[in-house]
């Protein structure tokens, strides 16, 4: 079931200037819950997710337009374009992946029958736009879950991990030059709610930890040259990355500075997948503010 706005709720999409730090709001609705803004690499539009659908509104000007899924069970906030920005791969509710025009046509599935227990939830694709990063989700007869990085071919293919134990990982993406996966993880906490970004070699080793605070920090999204990171930082002792919640939109450059460039009400939907513009100036993201 998708989310829903709650009574006196608004969704509110935001273009920031990272630079300046000032925000635009571009799009508002209390009618519609919308999700993870993805920027078209031609820099003229942004992609989000709401009811189980697809939608591309421009960055400066015009109204919402949904993008036919041609039949495929809801989507969540998972979704990326490729970098010629003719497909959108997205996570459906059935727990697969799938490849969808984006100027119509029919879609494809792209992830293989891991066993009833296994979900896929896409987060990047590869600057050549040859592989897809995802989170494996998969609930032993127990019912403990194990979430592990993986890739995949866009063609479809064999599924490779990139890590492979016992801890939680989410929001796995690509570095601008292919060579790195970035993530969020509770490796190295001690207890749960205690996330901090990460990155591991495509090919697999040892991760490197890129943030050490008390905050809970999920989704990096890397700039266009590799120079920064955005992420949501959540409130201390935050489990998982619920909505609804007083979270802080971060970047860290590459001198390890750390900044705030917005605090909103949100949380999960407002930064869960790549959000950067094509020339590396602005982010889009999401706030639900509620009435009073």
């Amino acid at each position: 079931m998708p989310r829903q706005l709650r009574e006196g709720q608004r969704a509110e999409l935001y273009v920031i200037d990272v630079r300046s730090g000032e925000a635009t709001l571009r799009f508002t609705s209390n009618q519609l819950l919308f999700e993870a803004p993805n920027w078209s690499p031609d820099g003229r539009s942004l992609v989000i997710n709401g009811d189980g659908g697809l939608f591309r509104i421009g960055v400066d000007s015009g109204g919402l337009e949904e993008i036919d899924l041609d039949g495929i069970a809801p989507i969540n906030n998972d979704h990326v374009l490729s970098p010629d920005g003719g497909t959108a791969y997205v996570s459906s509710d059935d727990g697969h992946i799938y490849a969808v025009p984006m100027e119509g046509g029919a879609t494809r599935r792209v992830t293989n029958d891991n066993g009833e227990g296994f979900r896929h939830y896409l987060h990047g694709v590869s600057p050549d736009g040859l592989t897809l990063a995802y989170i494996g989700l998969e609930i032993d007869e127990a019912g403990v879950a194990t979430t592990n990085v993986y890739t995949i071919p866009t063609a479809g293919g064999a599924d490779s991990h990139v890590t492979d134990d016992a801890f939680h990982d989410d929001g796995s993406e690509f570095s601008p030059d292919g060579e790195w996966i970035y993530f969020n993880s509770e490796r190295g906490s001690t207890a749960a709610g205690h996330a901090q970004l990460f990155r591991i070699p495509v090919a697999g080793g040892e991760p490197e930890q890129l943030t050490h605070d008390e905050r809970v920090n999920w989704f990096p999204h890397v700039s266009p040259d590799g120079r920064s990171i955005a992420y949501v930082s959540f409130p201390p002792g935050t489990e998982g990355h619920p909505a609804d919640l007083d979270v802080i939109v971060r970047l860290k450059d590459e001198t390890g500075a750390i900044r705030d460039l917005a605090a909103v009400f949100g949380g999960q939907g407002t930064m869960n997948v790549p959000s950067w513009d094509p020339a590396g100036e602005r982010i889009a993201i999401v706030a639900y503010p509620l009435a009073g």
